[in-house]
């Protein structure tokens, strides 16, 4: 963590690494942090979660929860579970996709058309094969959240064809894939952590971004942002990961508790995150956003543009797990 994050997180991260009294007198304390805003569905979703493992455990087990990045951004909240300097975090996947290139199947452009087909996706084979390459990395995989359809802004102009977004400087997150996806439709994507992403576009720095209905309003883009469209050029889940080591020193009750507690709490943000996000949007149109609809033709255009990404995906990570992703969303 660099010397100037410290005056911001300094507190938050000595209670994270154990420098605090405990959370509670005899009980083991599991320390989670995350990017997400506290009044975002995720965020109220491992309060629930946390709820859950102290009435299963009989407190036994108490989760101690650092959202809004109190710990830092993103990639040091996975360099912390990574460590074991906490046990877990909430994340979007794509921040571990350079740890598990595997992660890069489930972001496959214009693929998906419907959050029921993401979820068939992830609970599913695919979902197990995904699992067992962050298991081989360190990470255990805990629940699968809805962060949603990514959805492009920015300030130059409204997007109604593929050639509104020629040389446009759009942030994106560390997924290569998104990344190449978006230089095949012509833009310039920059490649940035959500905590500097508010500045740069207030800064000029960007002329846009790309993320969840969800995410632009709790994070207040629409401040810094003139148009929204609805692109929908990537599905976009939110991974709750533990160390590995952490979590197998639990004993089996305990794992099973946390196995459940997260279960419910995933159930119950999916159902939340998918009432949220018409209301999301809604909400940025009324806080003064021009919104533009793409036309069928255009999504079309993208698809098709986008579509050497996929076979470059198949070079990359083997074109066993691309097909079979494609083939479960075929069917």
């Amino acid at each position: 963590m660099t010397t100037r994050r410290i005056p911001r997180y300094g507190s938050a991260l000595l209670m994270a690494l154990g420098l605090s009294a405990p959370f509670l007198a005899g009980a083991e304390t599991l320390r989670f942090g995350g990017n997400f805003t506290a009044d975002h569905s995720s965020s109220r979703a491992m309060e629930m979660f946390k709820e859950e493992l102290a009435e299963r455990t009989d407190g036994e087990l108490q989760a101690q929860l650092f959202p809004d990045m109190q710990l830092g951004g993103a990639g040091e909240n996975v360099d912390q579970v990574s460590s074991g300097a906490i046990m877990g975090t909430w994340i979007g996947i794509s921040y571990l996709s350079r740890t598990v290139p595997e992660l890069e199947a489930l972001g496959l452009p214009f693929a998906i058309d419907s959050r029921e087909d993401a979820f068939a996706l992830i609970d599913g084979e695919v979902g197990d094969l995904i699992d067992a390459k962050l298991a081989e990395k360190g990470f255990i995989a805990l629940g699968y959240m809805e962060l949603g359809f990514r959805h492009v802004t920015n300030n130059v102009r409204p997007i109604e064809s593929i050639d509104d977004f020629q040389d446009l400087k759009i942030r994106l997150q560390p997924n290569q894939t998104h990344l190449d996806t978006f230089r095949a439709i012509g833009a310039n994507p920059v490649s940035m952590d959500i905590n500097e992403v508010y500045g740069a576009l207030q800064q000029n720095v960007l002329d846009g971004q790309e993320n969840p209905y969800s995410i632009i309003s709790t994070k207040r883009l629409d401040e810094v942002q003139k148009y929204l469209s609805d692109t929908g050029h990537f599905y976009d889940y939110i991974v709750v990961v533990a160390n590995r080591d952490k979590f197998n020193a639990l004993g089996d009750e305990q794992q099973q508790a946390v196995r459940d507690a997260m279960a419910k709490a995933v159930a119950w943000q999916r159902t939340t995150a998918a009432e949220e996000d018409e209301a999301a949007r809604e909400a940025l149109i009324e806080r003064g956003m021009q919104f533009t609809p793409l036309s069928p033709e255009t999504r079309t255009a993208l698809r098709e543009a986008s579509q050497g990404v996929v076979d470059e995906l198949r070079d990359k990570i083997g074109a066993e797990l691309i097909d079979r992703v494609l083939e479960e969303l075929q069917s």
